[in-house]
């Protein structure tokens, strides 16, 4: 056999082998009012427009996307997430300033996004590495009712193909605790019946999907909205973030001193049991996402804004990550 060709097979053959033991990982991350500087007449961003009250500006905006870039590049050491969900991006516009003006441009990732009927025009996105993640198809899934004066930004559904795996992925970002915890849940378990209508159509084409529904869903393990979602989905908490709490970080997000785990990550139950896979989850807790609590003590996440007060932080929240192997 000519020497050529003989070891385009051995290249052939052992690419095949790297894609039946995938290795790839899967990151969250509310990015905290990614806006861009530009007015948009049909949403209330006056706030974050260099004559707004925050004071927003090219200069900002560039030190807020290269804080997330680096994010993205330092979450997961060598192996930067293949499939990230995003949280509070406004648009197309600082999607791609993200992706192609920062140290990710030399990576591949391309991104996926539908503008939602979010009165403050804050979507979810989703990037992913060209080349690793097979695309083959995503949907926005509506939930605001204009009927019933319900707005908020949809949830996301990609389907695509990693390695040998076909993944559902669903990014979410439900309603938060505005007008108080109680009062605003009846709001989380609507998007949940919603989140959950979209799963049980995916189980009933496809036997055993492999499901990742991830996000900011402002809500703990134990919130209805959440104990709905897992008990008519067929999710599994094995992941959760509770199991992986530091002494020193409790959470993904902290407000007034008290640490919340309401950025998850779930995925199948028997996707999770299956003796093929390993799965490694964490949150992300790089010490420049990190500040000293002044007034509560520990640590919290180092946002952007304290009020009017620009900080210069990257958001308020931290990503949550995990490595999955196929063995």
């Amino acid at each position: 056999m000519p020497r050529l060709l003989y070891i385009t097979l051995l290249l052939i053959v052992f690419t095949g082998e790297s894609l039946a033991q995938a290795d790839y990982a899967i990151m969250f991350y509310n990015v905290e009012n990614l806006f861009d500087c530009e007015d948009d007449s049909l949403k209330f961003d006056e706030e974050f427009l260099p004559n707004g009250n925050k004071h927003w500006s090219n200069y900002r905006l560039y030190n807020k996307i290269k804080g997330i870039s680096k994010t993205i590049l330092a979450a997961n050491q060598w192996n930067s997430p293949a499939i990230i969900g995003l949280c509070e991006i406004e648009n197309e516009n600082t999607l791609k300033k993200l992706i192609y003006s920062t140290g990710l441009s030399n990576l591949g990732y391309r991104y996926i996004h539908y503008e939602s009927m979010d009165k403050r025009g804050i979507d979810v996105a989703l990037l992913y590495k060209k080349g690793i993640f097979n695309l083959l198809s995503s949907a926005p899934i509506p939930q605001s009712d204009s009927t019933n004066h319900f707005y908020t930004r949809d949830a996301l559904y990609v389907k695509g193909v990693i390695a040998t795996d076909t993944l559902h992925i669903v990014v979410n970002h439900w309603p938060s605790k505005r007008g108080g915890e109680l009062a605003s849940e009846i709001k989380r378990e609507r998007v949940a019946q919603a989140v959950t209508i979209k799963i049980d159509s995916i189980r009933s084409k496809e036997k055993a999907p492999k499901l990742v529904v991830l996000g900011d869903f402002n809500a703990e393990l134990n919130a209805p909205s959440i104990k709905y979602l897992l008990a008519h989905s067929n999710l599994d908490t094995k992941l959760k973030l509770s199991s992986i709490r530091t002494d020193a970080i409790q959470g993904s997000h902290k407000y007034l001193g008290h640490w919340s785990l309401i950025d998850h990550l779930f995925l199948s139950a028997d996707w999770l049991s299956n003796p093929a896979y390993s799965f490694d989850h964490k949150i992300v807790n790089l010490p420049n996402l990190l500040e000293d609590d002044k007034t509560y003590s520990g640590l919290k996440p180092r946002r952007t804004y304290a009020g009017p007060r620009y900080i210069g932080g990257v958001s308020d929240h931290l990503p949550v990550i995990v490595n999955i192997k196929k063995k």
